[in-house]
């Protein structure tokens, strides 16, 4: 069976069921992630380690890059299929086999469409500052990002930078300049390229992801001298984000980073994505504006009572999760069931209800 044919049918079925995740293996059937939930494709045949090779040669593009694989063990690439279909991808061994984990990566879509909260569009224009979008794994972060630099290519001239590992959603630049650098191809490593944007011209920044100490703190820099930076953690909720960031740095460190995040910080957005009711996913989120408020909390080591903050400042335009997750389910949204299982405080969601 011709391994790049097979991963085409594969492709096609997964848009065609809504599923937003892939998972090829040798020995195995084809298994999709439909609304969240794993769906094993039994009327396709298992999966042999000769189509499995073809179709990783497919999405690596050259025998060469294969090889490489075949001799580390793991790859990370993103793959393009027919116009405008883009998937993300990671190949890896176990046991002795070969397994594949693809994402769908659909067309960026604007900030309604996604069913986010206004105030997001306020942040992605402003001029200067560090704005984080976190949350765990597969919970519509770089989707996000993605909507922010989308917003300001279409309403700003400015030139903005990508650093991504691997590059996923394509931007046509439209009254921006946009410059994409996938790690490994464009450049050396996150903090390389971060460096290098102080002599591109750079007013707006997106990294990926934030993976070293170094890389953390040239992002922080970059948003003191003037530019927009947008980037990501795998963090659950904003006090945890600003602690992650302080304990990535030795103790002796801690002090300048705490002092730079109290005045470059812009706001943290924290998104979960729920299944619906009516069908599909919808986010629910926390959001924290970094006020005098915060910025003190943050120089004076009171992250724990940043919580506290979010809580009472609606009025200053942040969103508490727990109650995002009970409008929800006001609304008909999302059931309470889900809402308490995303909860990062149930206690206190309890208290709401």
């Amino acid at each position: 069976m011709d391994g790049a044919k097979e991963l085409h049918n594969l492709i096609d079925n997964l848009i065609l069921q809504n599923g937003s995740d892939l998972h090829l293996s040798e020995g195995r059937h084809p298994i999709m992630r439909i609304t969240k939930e794993l769906v094993t494709m039994v009327k396709q045949a298992e999966l042999s380690r000769e189509v499995i090779l073809g179709m990783l040669e497919e999405m690596l593009g050259s025998k060469e890059a294969l090889d490489k694989f075949l001799i580390e063990k793991e790859a990370d690439f993103s793959y393009s299929y027919k116009e405008k279909t883009r998937l993300r991808g990671n190949a890896f061994v176990h046991k002795a086999a070969i397994g594949i984990a693809l994402r769908l990566i659909p067309e960026v879509k604007d900030m309604q469409e996604l069913n986010l909260p206004p105030v997001i569009a306020e942040f992605a224009r402003k001029k200067q500052g560090f704005f984080l979008v976190v949350g765990p794994v597969g919970q519509g972060k770089s989707t996000t990002m993605a909507s922010m630099v989308n917003l300001i290519n279409e309403e700003r001239s400015e030139h903005i930078v990508t650093i991504e590992d691997p590059i996923e959603y394509i931007f046509e630049p439209k009254r921006s300049i946009i410059d994409q650098r996938e790690v490994g191809i464009d450049t050396k490593d996150f903090e390389t390229a971060l460096k290098s944007v102080f002599r591109e011209d750079v007013n707006v920044i997106m990294i990926g992801e934030m993976r070293s100490p170094e890389t953390i703190a040239t992002a922080v820099t970059a948003a003191e001298t003037g530019h927009l930076v947008i980037s990501t953690l795998h963090t659950n909720n904003a006090s945890q984000t600003i602690d992650r960031i302080i304990d990535a740095f030795p103790a002796e460190q801690q002090g300048q980073i705490r002092v730079q995040l109290a005045s470059s910080l812009l706001g943290i957005f924290s998104q979960r994505l729920i299944p619906r009711i009516s069908g599909g996913l919808i986010p629910a989120y926390e959001f924290l504006i970094n006020n005098n408020a915060v910025a003190n909390l943050i120089r004076e080591k009171r992250t724990h009572e940043i919580d506290v903050v979010i809580e009472t400042g609606h009025e200053q335009g942040m969103i508490d999760m727990n109650r995002c997750l009970i409008d929800l389910v006001r609304k008909g949204e999302i059931t309470m069931e889900n809402a308490f299982a995303h909860s990062v405080n149930p206690k206190a969601l309890e208290r709401l209800v």
